[in-house]
């Protein structure tokens, strides 16, 4: 696969791949989280920004591990370099059955959530819509990676439509709310450490994504220059989005009309366009959640089929094979849609992005820490492009990382326990997998 890999992608290409793979659905439904946690307009525009700050750190710390080491599998074959094959495996594992599951799971639920909305239906089809939802983007890939692929690249062009509507009508029309920077004040209950962290991990979903920008080094022109370029531009632009966007919504709605509330951005959208313009609008809104599912279905049934081509998995010839006629992994992409239902079933959007956030920021410190090792156990390897201001970046991305982490499992103990306790266990499933590959050896 690596010697078909050709290096045609440009500044450009890379900067759209950035912009395209972080904004989704985050964008139009986190603020509900965020405001609800931060009680304050001042408060949730500092946790927009500080969160676009980390996830750009972030992004320049890895990109020094993927122009290192440009190869396909991204982050797993970073980790592995790095720390072996069980850190690797159980990466692997925990983006096949939480994370890319769980963003499935979530986006069909707010997906159906405002279809329910939009059309007026009761709530007891909420379930039933979302796994609707879910089993026909799943069915969408089984056509083949061109159908996907169409899929992607229309809604990608819609995404940025309502956006920017809201945006611009937003910030210029008469604000009915007064919307103030530097007021920090705050009526939330319990300490302000566990709003602001409790709000960061809602908006870190938002600019999820970010780790995987480094897959595309291997395959660009001049990645030493391009990508770090790409990130910065990239990531600069969708947190300045971010932050317009809010205060949009900041000056259209109350602050009690939006927090806790899925439709805030329908209905910021019905105030500022009247019935017929909003539901335009909501329909733009619904076109990006389905394509940020689409791209989440479409990438995360490869990770079980990748790791079955290695046959690191339980029924790895079953999950390494292609249907005949469309060359789509469908045991792969029936597994992560049996999962996504799972979890519909028992969760709602809130909880499966903040469990999915949790448990890839986990591995997100160790690519952070591994710059620091890979530099002191191979400081011979060709880097084409360092992380600059070392280690002042690589740290704030570290000490970021480690914030969310800490005060996660002190907020959400039970959240962060499920996401490690499902992690590791993938350790057993590794052992158990190498011996028997092992005793098939020796046989």
């Amino acid at each position: 696969m690596k010697s078909q890999l050709k290096k045609e992608i440009s500044f450009f290409g890379a900067l759209s791949t950035v912009m395209g793979t972080v904004i989704g659905a985050g964008v139009f439904f986190k603020a509900a989280a965020v405001v609800q946690q931060t009680q304050s307009t001042g408060l949730t525009l500092l946790v927009w920004l500080l969160a676009g700050f980390l996830t750009i750190c972030g992004g320049l710390t890895v990109a020094e591990l993927a122009t290192a080491i440009p190869e396909t599998g991204g982050p797993i074959r970073y980790i592995e370099r790095i720390y072996g094959k069980l850190p690797s495996f159980l990466l692997g594992w925990a983006q096949s059955i939480i994370y890319f599951p769980a963003n499935v799971a979530a986006l069909s639920i707010i997906f159906a959530t405002q279809c329910l909305n939009l059309f007026h239906l009761p709530s007891n089809y909420l379930l039933p819509l979302s796994i609707l939802t879910g089993t026909s983007v799943t069915l969408i890939n089984l056509l083949g990676t061109k159908a996907a692929a169409q899929v992607q690249s229309v809604t990608l062009a819609v995404k940025l439509i309502p956006i920017a509507v809201i945006i611009v009508a937003g910030l210029m029309t008469p604000g009915q709310v007064s919307v103030s920077l530097v007021d920090f004040s705050s009526n939330t209950q319990g300490s302000l450490a566990a709003g602001i962290s409790s709000a960061l991990l809602a908006t870190l979903f938002a600019y999820d994504g970010w780790m995987g920008v480094g897959n595309v080094a291997g395959e660009m022109k001049r990645p030493e220059k391009d990508l770090p370029k790409a990130i910065i531009f990239g990531l600069s632009f969708v947190t300045l989005v971010y932050v317009l966007i809010n205060v949009a919504f900041l000056k259209t709605l109350p602050i009690d009309q939006i927090a806790g509330n899925l439709n805030s951005a329908s209905e910021t959208a019905m105030a500022l366009f009247g019935s017929f313009g909003g539901k335009l609008v909501t329909i733009g809104i619904l076109i990006s959640v389905y394509g940020a599912l689409n791209g989440y279905t479409m990438t995360g049934l490869r990770v079980p089929y990748a790791m079955a081509l290695e046959d690191e998995i339980p029924f790895s010839k079953t999950f390494a094979t292609l249907s005949k006629t469309t060359n789509a992994p469908y045991a792969a992409a029936f597994l992560q849609l049996g999962i996504a239902c799972i979890m519909m079933l028992l969760g709602t959007f809130d909880l499966l992005t903040d469990m999915l956030v949790f448990v890839m920021w986990f591995f997100s410190v160790l690519l952070f820490v591994g710059v620091f090792r890979l530099r002191k156990t191979e400081p011979q390897m060709k880097r084409p492009y360092k992380v600059p201001f070392y280690p002042i970046i690589p740290l704030v991305a570290i000490l970021g990382g480690c914030f969310i982490l800490i005060m996660t499992l002190i907020t959400d103990t039970w959240l962060a326990v499920v996401g490690i306790g499902v992690t590791l266990l993938g350790i057993p499933v590794f052992y158990g997998k190498a011996k028997g590959k092992a005793r098939g050896a020796k046989e």
